[in-house]
């Protein structure tokens, strides 16, 4: 497939600039180009066959199964896009006055009484635009706490689990804390020993996701809150595995004090490709004077953003968060309603029975009933045929699937982690199964049809060791406007056929 500027030509255009008769603003002389900028010239229609042809090539949520272990790719409902998309919402400008965005403040202060609720704690922020924001901000938020108590300089170290999620370690180390990471135990849960003789008085917190990334719920949890708070140390839930537990369990039950959600993820809104997300905060009452300014407040039936507020950490973004999530979040809860466990529910069931119907033919690292994902491992695989999880994972492309994610977590090897989500029916789920032991199968008969795929997919393997080490970033001019020079024509064909 060309590129947009292999298929650029001289003089061609898709459309024009109307002339609005305005006069033309002088540019500063520091600020002129010396040259025209050099942007592909085509016609409309090739413009659209090239996007097209792109969006043709694109896997996502809504041409195939997605089940991406740990990101929780599900179904987006379409309603909640046209509610954000109403023109109240669309059109209303960041810096409106709070008499003239009532409407919005009412949905971010609702959306906060709502979160408060399913985290069990009472005050929420919005602000933080994605979950490892709501990390950063979590961590500030327990550094504020301790300086506010004369312990900050004490109080230096914060502890993860060695099945954390990446944003986790790189979380604590942006916040100035050092790292002390706890191993896992035979069961999955972490390791109470382990714990005990890491925690004392130099303790800041505790970075837990519960449910893990293993897909496990921790069985010790009680134990491992009363370790923290006997320290007189916090409890940090990250909260990217929220959706297995909504309505069945509350992380301020479980003894948690700084909880941050992942909208995106749990509560409907597209979010592959890098965004949008929002990664609200919750915390507990002692710790609500430290969070973000502005919060949204409510005096009797009007909405106002509050800025008075002398113990704040300040912005973490800016004006009062991703509206557009707080739309499509808060239409999907109210479409839920009461029944919002249902979504959990539903998770866990998928990810239990696809994991029933696969422990036979992968190897299962720790056998126990999951929650909503699980991870496998093609270990067995690779010590009996030499096929790893990468292979397993490409050539599931030549099926229609997406692969899971692999090699994570850390802590099981030829990891294949595996969300099915509550938006997926059993046909689907059942087609899944079939493939994965089709492949196993296809391990054992001709495991170098599994090392050479995808082989049905518009770009066939990668290197992707030289892809990591010869990044193409940028297009290569010559001098020849319109024109590629060998070096890029090259670039091109290697990506499009490797």
């Amino acid at each position: 497939m060309d590129l947009i500027f292999e298929k650029s030509r001289p003089g061609r255009r898709a459309g024009r600039v109307p002339d609005y008769g305005l006069p033309v603003p002088e540019v500063p002389a520091e600020l002129r180009r010396a040259t025209p900028p050099r942007l592909p010239e085509v016609a409309e229609s090739e413009i659209v066959r090239h996007f097209t042809a792109l969006a043709d090539r694109t896997f996502g949520i809504d041409t195939g199964f997605y089940p991406l272990g740990s990101c929780t790719m599900k179904h987006n409902p379409r309603v909640d896009e046209r509610v954000a998309r109403l023109p109240g919402f669309r059109d209303l400008h960041p810096l409106q006055e709070d008499d003239g965005a009532q409407g919005a403040l009412e949905i971010e202060w609702r959306l906060q009484q709502i979160l408060a609720e399913i985290a069990g704690l009472p005050a929420v922020t919005l602000q933080p635009a994605a979950g490892s924001q709501g990390e950063l901000t979590g961590l500030m938020l327990v550094r504020a706490y301790f300086d506010d108590r004369g312990e900050g300089d004490r109080r230096d170290t914060v502890v993860t689990a060695d099945t954390a999620h990446g944003t986790n370690p790189a979380s604590v180390t942006m916040a100035g804390y050092k790292l002390e990471k706890v191993e896992t135990d035979a069961r999955g849960n972490l390791d109470l020993a382990d714990l005990r003789a890491k925690v004392d008085g130099r303790t800041a917190a505790l970075m837990l996701t519960n449910p893990s990334t293993l897909g496990l719920f921790d069985e010790g949890i009680e134990e491992v809150a009363r370790i923290f708070h006997d320290a007189g140390a916090l409890l940090y839930y990250d909260g990217a595995n929220l959706n297995a537990v909504v309505g069945r369990s509350r992380p301020g039950d479980m003894g948690f004090d700084i909880v941050h959600f992942n909208l995106h993820k749990t509560f409907s809104q597209p979010h592959g490709g890098g965004g949008p997300g929002a990664g609200p905060v919750a915390v507990r009452a002692d710790i609500e004077p430290f969070l973000p300014s502005p919060q949204v407040v409510r005096d009797g039936g009007r909405f106002r953003l509050d800025h008075e507020r002398p113990k704040s950490i300040g912005r973490v973004r800016g004006y009062s968060g991703p509206f557009g999530v707080f739309v499509r979040s808060y239409a999907f809860i109210l479409a839920y309603g009461p029944a919002l466990r249902e979504m959990s529910d539903a998770a866990v069931l998928n990810a239990n029975y696809v994991l029933a119907r696969l422990k036979d033919v992968y190897e299962l690292p720790y056998d126990r009933l999951c929650m909503h994902e699980f991870v496998l491992s093609a270990r067995n695989l690779k010590r009996d045929y030499g096929i790893t999880a990468l292979d397993v994972a490409k050539r599931l492309m030549d099926y229609g699937i997406h692969p899971p994610t692999i090699y994570f977590p850390l802590v099981v090897p030829e990891a294949l982690m595996i969300e099915p989500t509550e938006t997926e029916p059993k046909e689907r789920l059942d087609a899944f199964v079939d493939a994965m032991r089709r492949i196993a199968e296809e391990a054992a008969e001709s495991p170098e049809l599994l090392r050479e795929a995808p082989h049905r997919r518009p770009v066939r393997r990668l290197d992707e060791v030289r892809a990591a080490k010869q990044l193409v970033v940028r297009y290569l001019f010559d001098d020849s406007v319109g024109a590629a020079p060998e070096s890029a024509r090259a670039d091109s064909s290697a990506r499009a056929n490797p």
